[in-house]
């Protein structure tokens, strides 16, 4: 039996009637961690949609398998259901709606009120769970909001759009810290049972969570693998112009 969790084979992803992604692959097991460069626009945000499922961004070839499952066609009720989780960019705002009742949703009624307490501290959010999520939030708690709702979720797999957007040093330290308890970074990695995909536009997160393997997208496809700390000192010495170039040298043969 493959030990591969996650596999994207060859997707294809329109948004709108325009296709975003083009012939995209890559493969992840079970306690790694990944990360995905790319300038602002590259279609970065777009995948980690198509993997959760929202249906404007419409799958048209190629197929996502997780633990062994086409996923491809489900709606992304169903992913979660099957463990997969997401923290997003711009989460929205939920007038209604406390904090409190999100996380506790998130446990699925398997934890007390205690650990709701418990996470929310881990999260300096405890003066947060009364008040209506995200309405009035700063943009380094939002972040952490999102990572606290998915500490009680525990996806298998967690995609994690721009963790250090919008958010100052403070907060992407805590954040930082937040993402090695989800991702088990404290456990030997054949011990783990959580698996990451970040992407990033700066590069910051680095700085605080170890990736194993970094890929870089522009224009929908993903042009090179490697070690992302190499990858990521190249962008910062050249900047993305040279992923462009190298793209292009590369579809000429050259």
């Amino acid at each position: 039996m493959s030990d591969v969790a996650l596999s994207i084979e060859q997707l294809a992803v329109e948004v709108e009637g325009r296709e975003i992604l083009h012939n995209v692959s890559l493969q992840m097991k079970f306690g790694e961690t990944h990360v995905l460069f790319g300038p602002n626009g590259s279609g970065k945000t777009t995948l980690l949609m198509a993997i959760m499922g929202f249906p404007r961004y419409r799958i048209t070839r190629g197929k996502i398998v997780f633990q062994g499952k086409d996923v491809t066609g489900l709606p992304p009720d169903e992913r979660a259901r099957l463990g997969i989780g997401m923290s997003f960019q711009r989460p929205p705002v939920v007038r209604g709606v406390k904090t409190r009742d999100m996380v506790a949703a998130c446990l699925r009624g398997k934890e007390s009120e205690e650990r709701i307490g418990e996470l929310a501290e881990r999260a300096d959010l405890t003066d947060f769970l009364d008040r209506e999520i995200n309405y009035g939030f700063s943009g380094g708690e939002i972040k952490r909001s999102e990572l606290m709702q998915l500490l009680a979720q525990r996806p298998a797999l967690t995609l994690i759009d721009e963790p250090e957007s919008g958010v100052d040093l403070v907060n992407i330290s805590l954040i930082g810290e937040l993402l090695n308890t989800l991702l088990e970074k404290d456990c030997p990695i054949p011990d783990r049972k959580c698996m990451g995909l970040i992407i990033t536009h700066t590069g910051h997160i680095l700085d605080y969570v170890n990736a194993r393997t970094g890929y870089v997208m522009c224009d929908g496809v993903i042009g090179c693998e490697g070690d992302p700390h190499e990858i990521l000192a190249t962008i910062r010495e050249k900047g993305y112009e040279e992923c462009i170039a190298c793209f292009l040298r590369r579809d000429k043969g050259g």
